[in-house]
């Protein structure tokens, strides 16, 4: 118990009455010692006395009790208690009724940003919200993920305790929704094996972000909230109030899960592409770990590969083998918590100390280097290919030494880094998942003997091929046959275009001649606006945009005759960089796929599990598809680096083809994995769908006047 604030309050008024009582009794004069004086004379002295005795004593006490007063009258004090007094809320009734796994979503405030618009639906604001994820059930829950339908063009600041599937950065778009992972607390314990113990067997993500358009009193909530671990299943969310949303997930019994090796932590997941993170030493203040990438799709491919990741906890890269980074400075630790703890460390010999640190493959002439190289499946320039052209080229590997902070100063505290990007130059866009903790990876014994040796602790990757957004290609595709003498281009913008570019980025391609194909964009604007001249086609003010694309393939149909026929691919490599070990898929419709026969000048094979693709690649001698070079004249164009072959098929198993109508153009097409940008249309029988409306509109105007006129006769 103790005092309140309001008892603290009457402390002043009693020291005031307490002064009081001392001045009182140091006021009263002594009786006059003349008893002939009058009470009147008596009273008068003692006044006399009184106001003397003022006079002397009051400034000191006033001061006293200003001071006193000043002292306790902002003065706030706590009740001590024994037990804490404050009621817990009550958790939902359907949180208690629920065995499994418990997800809500609360919506909490909102505040207009600017600027401030009279456009409401453009109105942006700021919100804060609270996502939960409880495990009620009788299973622990490894690698929870949760998704959030957001639905307002929200834009996601932060998620403290969370981070986004893909390994996005914050500010991120997720107005068609996200997906969250765990991050420290990936794993969600019961309820059985922890006492209750919340701050185990549940998470609270802090949300804080911005949606458009929804204001007072309407609550921004999303579409809808669910588990997306394997073997659970979500019904439809349910509302509490305006801003609550909570689910109950619970275990399928229709799912069958595989039949795997039971495993201490999660199995091993399969992707396109799997990154595995192995602590192969570990010491109180560093360890070394060892990243190895494995290309597990047929088609997937990666060249002068850039890796990238993020350090959640200060850590910093010591040395490497096998890579490097990009930027070798030391400053980040020397200005940063690092320089402060490891204050006798020479920071100039320390390989990268960013935060976000980008990693990239050493050149083959170090790979017997024995201080960087000596690695397997090393130094290789960062190419990857598919186990479809050499299964030894299928994985690269590097290893670093990593120095940790406090607290993270003993042998176990080990963190792997969050939000894995990987890239190449003309390769498939790659969205990486969080890394997973597994088994611990086992390596032959270095000695020859037979055994096996265990890293310390392992995460994995996980990275899977995604399609390329429209305008965000990095090569493209042109049509052309033998029955229309014009070509159809790459698309407008197909690799991209910049916000200043004053062509049109919306504008349809122009047609061209074939000899434009071999001349870059900027000499074809003269050949594109003849060609359209002379076949009357319209010309676009502002021109179109070029198509910006480092790599264009040329599909032509070259002859279509009763019992087959061909198409000529040609390559154009418009970058000064050769590009070795190339290779193009093409994928068919069903009706044309079966009659494949033979490609001339690649090396072609027929991959019919692979939806129906055809997969090119040069001969022996021929695996470099050169880079543009100058023309024998100094004011002649640049000419790219091509190569050509030609491909035959039969119609002995696919009648009823019809090349003229498209079955003779593929659906999709590769190069070195990237997935090209098609055309939006097909070459046609003669000149039949290049007019113009405005021609397509003259004719049937003359028509229908023509008709007019002969009526008008006929009448007469």
């Amino acid at each position: 118990p103790g005092f309140s604030s309001n008892s603290l309050f009457l402390l002043p008024l009693l020291l005031l009455f307490f002064l009081r009582r001392l001045y009182a009794d140091a006021a009263t004069p002594f009786l006059p010692e003349n008893p002939h004086k009058t009470y009147k004379q008596a009273m008068r002295t003692k006044s006399s006395g009184i106001l003397r005795f003022a006079w002397q004593h009051a400034w000191p006490f006033s001061v006293t009790f200003f001071m006193l007063f000043v002292l306790f009258y902002r003065v706030e004090v706590c009740h001590g208690q024994d037990y804490d007094d404050t009621v817990p809320s009550a958790p939902p009734p359907e949180q208690d009724n629920c065995n499994g796994i418990f997800l809500s979503y609360t919506f909490i405030s909102r505040k207009k940003e600017f600027p401030h618009l009279k456009n409401a639906s453009a109105q942006a604001w700021a919100f804060k919200s609270i996502a939960t994820i409880l495990n009620a059930g009788e299973e622990e829950l490894q690698a929870w993920q949760m998704f959030i339908g957001f639905q307002h063009k929200e834009l996601l600041v932060s998620a403290s305790g969370a981070v986004l599937v893909d390994s996005s950065d914050f500010p991120a778009a997720v107005g068609n929704g996200t997906y969250l992972v765990g991050y420290p607390m990936a794993n969600l314990k019961t309820s059985i094996e922890t006492a209750e113990d919340l701050d185990q067997i549940q998470v609270k993500v802090d949300i804080i972000g911005t949606q458009f358009g929804v204001k007072p009193p309407g609550v921004p909530m999303p579409k809808t909230i669910r588990l997306e671990n394997d073997g659970y299943r979500c019904p439809a969310p349910r509302r509490r109030g305006p801003s609550s949303m909570l689910v109950c997930c619970t275990k399928d019994p229709k799912y069958k899960a595989k039949k795997l090796k039971k495993t201490k932590f999660l199995p091993r997941q399969d992707g396109d592409l799997s990154l595995t993170y192995d602590v192969l030493q570990a010491y109180p203040m560093n360890y070394l770990a060892q990243v190895t990438i494995d290309n597990n799709h047929p088609l997937g491919r990666l060249d002068h590969w850039n890796l990238t990741w993020e350090w959640m906890r200060g850590e910093f890269i010591s040395t490497m083998r096998g890579a490097y980074t990009h930027k070798k400075d030391g400053s980040g630790c020397i200005y940063g918590p690092a320089g402060v703890y490891y204050s006798d460390l020479d920071f100039s010999q320390v390989m990268n100390c960013d935060k976000k640190p980008v990693i990239t493959d050493l050149p083959p002439y170090l790979a017997n280097d024995t201080q960087v190289g000596k690695l397997p499946y090393c130094c290789r320039n960062g190419t990857i290919l598919p186990k479809l052209m050499d299964e030894n080229k299928a994985k690269s590997i590097f290893q670093l030494q990593v120095y940790k902070l406090p607290p993270d100063l003993n042998r176990t505290a080990l963190n792997p880094p969050q939000k894995w990007s990987i890239v190449g130059v003309v390769n498939p866009h790659y969205k990486c998942g969080p890394p997973i903790r597994v088994d611990p990876t086992e390596f032959p014994d270095p000695s020859g003997i037979q055994a096996t040796i265990s890293a310390i602790a392992s995460w994995q990757v996980v990275c899977n091929i995604t399609r390329p957004k429209v305008k965000q290609a990095r090569c493209c595709v042109s049509f052309s046959a033998y029955y229309n003498a014009s070509v159809i281009p790459c698309n407008t913008c197909a690799c991209g275009c910049k916000e200043s570019d004053t062509c049109n980025q919306n504008a349809r391609a122009m047609f061209l001649p074939a000899e434009a194909l071999l001349v870059p964009f900027a000499n074809r604007t003269e050949k594109a606006k003849a060609w359209a001249k002379i076949k009357h086609y319209p010309v676009p003010n502002p021109l179109p945009c070029p198509d910006n694309c480092g790599v264009s393939i040329n599909w032509h149909i070259d002859t279509d005759y009763r019992n087959g026929w061909t198409a000529r691919v040609t390559l154009f490599n418009w970058d000064d960089t050769p590009f070795e070990d190339w290779y193009t898929a093409i994928q068919m419709k069903k009706a044309a796929f079966p009659g494949f026969e033979k490609v001339y000048s690649f090396n072609g094979t027929s991959l019919p599990d692979i939806n129906n693709t055809i997969f090119f690649q040069g001969l022996q001698g021929l695996s470099f598809l050169m880079g543009e070079t100058n023309g024998t004249k100094m004011n002649e164009p640049r000419v790219p680096g091509k190569q050509q072959s030609v491909i035959s098929f039969s119609k002995k198993h696919t009648p009823g083809l019809d090349i003229q109508r498209g079955d003779g153009f593929p659906s999709r097409v590769l190069f070195n994995g990237e997935e090209c940008a098609l055309p939006l249309e097909f070459p046609r029988p003669g000149n039949a769908g290049h007019q113009s409306r405005v021609h397509f509109l003259a004719v049937i105007f003359i028509t229908v006047t023509t008709f007019m006129l002969m009526t008008d006769r006929f009448h007469i």
